[in-house]
């Protein structure tokens, strides 16, 4: 009988430690202070357009041009 009880009571406070922390981590994140601004959450800046462009040439560039390089490679390999 202990041991069941003591299992409801270890859901019960499971339950309520991860909504505390996940409550207090939110509150720390500040995540509310950018909400509504565009490109808040992205890992690089979009304020520069010229250099967005390029990031975006760079990178779907690439991944466009890898199969033609390979192909190349391999043609002129012996």
């Amino acid at each position: 009988m202990a041991s069941v009880g003591r299992l409801a009571l270890s859901r019960l406070s499971t339950l309520g430690v991860k909504r505390n922390i996940s409550t207090t981590v939110v509150r720390r994140s500040q995540a509310w202070q950018q909400e509504g601004v565009p490109g808040a959450n992205l890992p690089f800046s979009i304020k520069n357009r010229y250099k967005l462009t390029l990031y975006f040439v760079l990178f779907f560039g690439s991944a466009f041009n890898l199969p033609f390089i390979l192909v190349r490679h391999q043609i002129l390999k012996k």
